[in-house]
């Protein structure tokens, strides 16, 4: 193989969920394309890079110039809900399936003694500030019904708890399997978990 296309096949290689197999036919359909979208690609990653940035509430990706999410933005959505997730794919899994309109607040990740992650590099500094600002009575967990997000969540509940003891707890209910990722599961299932979550 070419070195140079090596090079290309092993950046794409490193993405989360892409193996080297469909790297390689993602380079050779690039790299085959005749209509210019190597160039669209090459602009959007461009335009993406200085312009996206973690929104400083709650950690979703939004255009910098914006300030804030259009969650956070939206007025109608300081409805006193707070659902955590593990990452932005799980906001967007939840958009998609329209059973939640409140507010999100994303960790960036777990809880995990293996992988050496530890409370300081999970978002987590601004939500007593959030809870407390945003008049927050109930916090949803929508974490992997895993060991980690399961130490995660208690972890997150003692802190909380010491900060503002009336909020309310709960956790998505039937639907999700020992170690279940939102991904995973259609929307009929989401939404019976989520209307069905129960206070912890």
């Amino acid at each position: 193989m070419n070195p140079k296309i090596e090079k290309l096949v092993k950046q794409f290689a490193k993405l989360p969920r892409v193996g080297n197999r469909a790297a390689q036919r993602i380079v050779i359909g690039l790299l085959q394309d005749k209509t210019g979208r190597i160039d669209k690609l090459v602009d959007a990653l461009v335009d993406a890079r200085d312009n996206i940035c973690a929104c400083p509430n709650c950690g979703v990706l939004t255009d910098r110039a914006m300030g804030v999410c259009e969650y956070c933005r939206d007025s109608a959505r300081g409805n006193g809900m707070l659902c955590v997730v593990r990452d932005l794919a799980d906001v967007w899994i939840l958009e998609k399936s329209g059973i939640f309109n409140g507010r999100y607040h994303i960790l960036g990740g777990l809880l995990s003694g293996v992988s050496g992650v530890t409370p300081e590099d999970l978002n987590l500094q601004n939500l007593p500030a959030r809870i407390r600002d945003e008049k927050i009575n109930e916090i949803i967990f929508a974490l992997p019904n895993t060991v980690e997000g399961k130490t995660t969540q208690q972890y997150i509940i003692s802190v909380v708890d010491a900060a503002a003891p009336d909020v309310r707890f709960t956790e998505l209910a039937s639907g999700v399997p020992l170690g279940g990722d939102l991904d995973y599961l259609d929307d009929g299932t989401l939404s019976l978990a989520f209307g069905g979550r129960r206070t912890i």
